[in-house]
């Protein structure tokens, strides 16, 4: 979601925030929803708004005051020098705000907690609206939290972000290492940016905080910021990609460096038991000091403890059911014309971002075969593949993104006649809107990952299916199989017969038996929400708490079962 706003390009750094840097005084805060055991502070890669310069509204805006202006003489201060215009002192900014993922689903939360977010502000106008901190008060319309900004370089961002990050750690931690690239001096950068990281949480927390970081761009920063935080505070960690196995792990640069990071953490959580030993395997493997309780899921490591949880993300079931049902049935058939799929096509679905993990070129193959075997689908179905491109500035991504755009192009030219493709493919931007349009036409979801830590849009998709009477096609290597799969037509996504005699068996199915499977699909999504997950994430962190205690008093806080997920 877009929001523009006509900020004065001075006033803007004046916004009141309290003194504490927090965007609201108490008695405004929400009590609603989970609520975290402290001062929540969350720090990730993304940040939640981004200001951007408009520059369509400024050209209306300076028309209008040169045609204001025409033929007077320019305006004077009371010095009798020339005074700046109004026109020329603002300018037009454009908040884009968080439409889905993991920053929509804590935006919520953080606002709820009066938090602070710490994240990397990758905006134009970002800069521009922060005051002597890098701080502003979000979202725009209520000020209800303080959104901290690191200022990254170029050199800095490519060399952490699309090097250490997405050229090691994202191939490595989803089973890709033929695609590691590891390029000199990107580590010494993803180092530096986390001690960034790490600095700017100092600068906020307190012996209350609930330090909460995201994701696997902050692997060295828990460590960091445990040396410079009061001793009280709490570093917790949400791992939100899958854990490599030992011998996949062993080709990691700087792989003892990044363990020893995580293990800086109280609380280490991943989507799915499997990815939460997996790591403690391999600490027992790289890291010859630490000490391992498997059976309790805790590791003991230069006199800290960390605990591991597996703990399943969810999404906001309510909002995606809500946008679902006051679809606008005109702008969906817009979207129909638009992609060339009939009003009575039957319609298959897949939504992705353009990347190697997700299994779009299988999920193609599939798809052809599909119609080898069935030529009565050919001119009544139509599959929709929605792909965003991502990290483009990485050749790895352009490839396949060439790979994908080709192989589309290519089954089409195959199976086409002269008003039907059998695949519609678009990488056009879709609002949330417009997606749960086109979740609630979709007749069939296509979910196939090669690997996935969890995949939140095949929950969105349930969510959305208020109708009741879809079918899901899951992928075996999600996180989300484990929730979903009993109810699901399950795949092995590099199986091409196996992928097409499911999504035969999708179209053909009975609607009495894809009404059963959804039902339990839905009810499965909601009860493992969003707020849900954000419950049970403040629940360990308050028992981390209340074992602190315990072992200041003199208790031995290790002797308690273990519990994947404690009772929420």
């Amino acid at each position: 979601m877009r929001v523009t706003e006509r900020l004065s390009s001075t006033a803007v750094r004046n916004r009141q925030r309290r003194a504490d840097g927090r965007g609201r005084t108490d008695d405004e805060s929400a009590t609603d929803g989970p609520s975290c055991p402290g001062s929540l502070i969350v720090v990730s890669n993304r940040q939640p708004y981004r200001h951007e310069y408009d520059d369509a509204a400024d050209t209306a805006s300076d028309a209008d005051a040169e045609s204001a202006s025409d033929g007077a003489e320019p305006p004077t201060g009371a010095d009798g020098g020339a005074r700046q215009s109004a026109a020329a002192a603002t300018r037009s900014i454009t908040v884009d705000e968080p439409t889905g993922g993991l920053t929509a689903g804590l935006d919520p939360v953080v606002k709820r907690t009066d938090g602070t977010w710490i994240a990397w502000g990758d905006g134009e106008a970002d800069f521009d609206v922060t005051d002597e901190r890098n701080c502003v008060a979000v979202p725009p319309e209520e000020e209800a939290y303080t959104l901290r900004r690191l200022d990254l370089s170029e050199e800095a961002v490519d060399s952490y972000y699309y090097g250490f990050s997405n050229r090691v750690l994202w191939p490595l931690c989803h089973g890709f290492p033929d695609l590691i690239e590891d390029r000199s001096n990107d580590f010494e950068w993803y180092r530096t940016v986390n001690e960034r990281f790490a600095d700017a949480v100092a600068d906020h927390a307190t012996a209350d905080s609930v330090i909460w970081l995201q994701d696997y761009h902050l692997a060295l920063a828990p460590r960091l910021i445990r040396e410079s935080v009061p001793s009280g505070a709490t570093v917790a960690h949400f791992w939100h990609i899958p854990w490599p196995s030992p011998p996949t792990f062993r080709q990691c640069p700087a792989g003892g460096r990044v363990l020893e990071g995580l293990l800086g953490n109280d609380l280490l959580g991943f989507h799915v038991e499997q990815y939460a030993d997996r790591f403690l395997e391999c600490v027992d493997r790289f890291l010859p000091t630490a000490t391992v309780d498997h059976a309790r899921r805790t590791v003991r490591y230069e006199g800290g403890r960390t605990r591991v949880v597996a703990t399943p993300m969810g999404v906001d079931a309510e909002a995606y059911d809500r946008d679902a049902r006051s679809v606008d049935p005109g702008r969906l058939t817009e979207l129909c014309e638009e992609y060339d799929i009939a009003p009575n096509a039957t319609l298959g679905l897949g939504l992705d971002r353009l990347d190697y993990t997700k299994g779009i070129p299988e999920r193609l193959a599939a798809i052809e075969r599909f119609f080898e075997r069935n030529p009565g689908w050919r001119g009544e179905f139509t599959f929709l593949q929605k792909a965003t491109p991502s990290r483009t500035d990485i050749e790895t991504y352009q490839r396949h993104g060439d790979l994908v755009r080709s192989e589309a192009q290519r089954i089409n030219r195959r199976f086409e006649t002269a008003d039907w493709q059998p695949i519609a493919y678009t990488e056009d931007y879709l609002s949330t809107a417009e997606i749960c349009a086109l979740y609630r036409r979709a007749d069939v979801m296509v979910v196939s990952p090669l690997v996935d830590g969890m995949n939140l849009v095949v929950q969105e998709y349930v969510a959305a299916s208020v109708d009741g009477d879809d079918a899901l096609v899951l992928s075996d290597r999600t996180g989300a199989h484990e929730r979903l799969g009993s109810h699901a037509l399950t795949i092995d996504p590099t199986d091409t017969d196996g992928f097409a005699a499911q999504l035969e068996a999708a179209l053909s199915m009975p609607a009495h038996e894809r009404r059963r499977r959804m039902n339990t699909l839905r009810q499965r999504v909601f009860a493992g929400d969003l707020e849900s997950w954000m419950a049970t994430q403040f629940d360990w962190f308050r028992r981390l708490r209340d074992e602190r205690g315990r072992t200041d008093a003199g208790s031995d806080s290790d002797s308690d079962s273990r519990e994947p997920t404690p009772p929420v």
